[in-house]
């Protein structure tokens, strides 16, 4: 995946442009990570805030959409490419400021692609 595309939905990621994913219940390829708390879109590096609850220390993770590789409207589940563990090693998510910071967003989209690939799975 090229590293401009971890900032775009795949083609077969189920996304509808313009569709509301807040309070979408969000898995990894290995587990349940949280809910969508928000989506952004700044200078083109679209991503997801999810609320982890009490997972992670009830913090947040940010996830470009590009490892979203499902999105089942009707039973409101978003489906990443990624583990728990790969969510968890990512760059830390400390403040909303990050979701504007070129730095940070470019050490998150760094990150992400260099994961290995993975199957699509079906939400």
């Amino acid at each position: 995946m090229a590293v401009d595309r971890i900032w775009s939905y795949g083609p077969d990621s189920g996304y509808v442009e313009g569709q509301d994913l807040t309070g979408f219940t969000v898995a990894a390829g290995d587990g349940a990570l949280g809910r969508v708390d928000r989506q952004a879109d700044p200078r083109g590096m679209r991503h997801l805030v999810v609320d982890t609850g009490v997972w992670l220390f009830g913090g947040s993770v940010l996830v470009p959409v590009g490892v979203v590789t499902g999105i089942d409207a009707g039973a409101r589940r978003v489906t990443l490419a990624c583990t728990v563990g790969e969510v968890k090693a990512a760059p830390r998510f400390k403040t909303d400021s990050e979701t504007r910071d070129p730095a940070y967003l470019t050490a998150v989209g760094d990150y992400y692609h260099r994961l290995p690939p993975r199957e699509t799975t079906t939400v």
